[in-house]
């Protein structure tokens, strides 16, 4: 019987690579602080080891072993020895950077995949293009959203129509990263929703992406208008330009849209959005470029990018779907 080859795709949640992916075919990854490591962390990363933890190939299967004196954690506990599954998260030594451990077989007479998507060959990102104007919004049919007992609306019964279209989506929540080909994609607390938000401030179908006129759209199925874009309550829906904030309650969950299909979430406290932007009067002119006000949303925009986030999100989007 043939051996299958594995790739292995170690994905940065947190710590000094940040938001990127490294990816491995061999049989042995190294990780720590020593030149030798496949995975060489900075020298002033105290938490990690000159030679931390050591990923290495058993059949099918990866076996973890803490080589440090720091310890290293997988889902919270110390571990010196364990078997990894897709999704698990390391921790090297406490407080260090987390890492998720994600596997792929790849087939020789097959695309290679993650999570049974196709994995085109690597290519240069690219910026995307600067957002245009917004488009006005789909004349779209909506479903009435019922009141239950105690009040509150909620989308009942079959959700609302949306084209099916061939377009890429990856969100990223948590230690969670999920990627879809097509759209509509619905966000909710029920078990039948394609992404899955098990949290207090969620609804059953709290929420759906779709691609309408060249643009996604986020479509509020709560009836509380309880999703802001930017801090403007979606009255039904409302289109996400690059790099918009979504807040799915006032409670969160917070994303923010790279563009191209890519949802990323942010923490409650970096998350803020710029204030929305007031319409000008006729024969009244705008705030100068060089105001206070202008400098001031300069500086929070400034503050709150993420660089780092934003990079590997483009990198996965590229792995998965083979665009910029």
């Amino acid at each position: 019987m043939k051996i299958p080859e594995i790739k292995i795709e170690l994905v940065h949640l947190d710590g000094p690579f940040k938001g990127e992916i490294t990816e491995f075919l061999s049989p042995v990854i190294t990780l720590g602080r020593h030149p030798d490591c496949d995975v060489v962390f900075p020298e002033d990363s105290l938490t990690i080891s000159r030679r931390h933890a050591e990923i290495r190939r058993e059949g099918n299967r990866f076996l973890l072993q803490d080589t440090s004196s720091n310890g290293t954690f997988v889902n919270g506990k110390q571990n010196a020895e364990v078997f990894l599954k897709n999704g698990d998260v390391l921790i090297l030594g406490l407080g260090g950077p987390k890492i998720s451990f994600l596997s792929t077989i790849l087939e020789s007479d097959a695309d290679t995949s993650f999570h049974g998507i196709p994995t085109p060959p690597a290519q240069k990102a690219v910026a995307p293009p600067p957002p245009t104007s917004s488009p006005a919004p789909p004349s779209r049919s909506t479903a009435v959203p019922s009141i239950g007992p105690a009040g509150v609306h909620e989308q009942k019964g079959p959700l609302p129509a949306a084209l099916k279209v061939q377009r890429p989506l990856v969100i990223q929540y948590g230690v969670v990263l999920k990627a879809y080909k097509s759209l509509p994609v619905t966000l909710g607390r029920s078990p039948d929703c394609d992404f899955v938000l098990d949290t207090p401030s969620i609804l059953e179908h709290h929420a759906q992406i779709f691609f309408e006129q060249d643009q996604y759209w986020v479509k509020d199925l709560t009836g509380r208008n309880l999703l802001t874009v930017n801090l403007l309550e979606v009255q039904s829906q409302a289109p996400l330009l690059p790099e918009s904030y979504l807040f799915l309650s006032p409670e969160g969950p917070k994303f923010q849209f790279l563009g191209d299909g890519r949802l990323v979430e942010v923490e409650m406290a970096a998350a803020a959005p710029p204030s929305p932007q007031l319409p000008v009067q006729p024969g009244s002119r705008p705030p100068h470029p060089e105001s206070p006000a202008m400098e001031d949303g300069k500086r929070r925009q400034d503050s709150t990018s993420s660089p780092s986030a934003e990079k590997g999100l483009r990198r996965l989007f590229k792995n998965l779907f083979g665009k910029d």
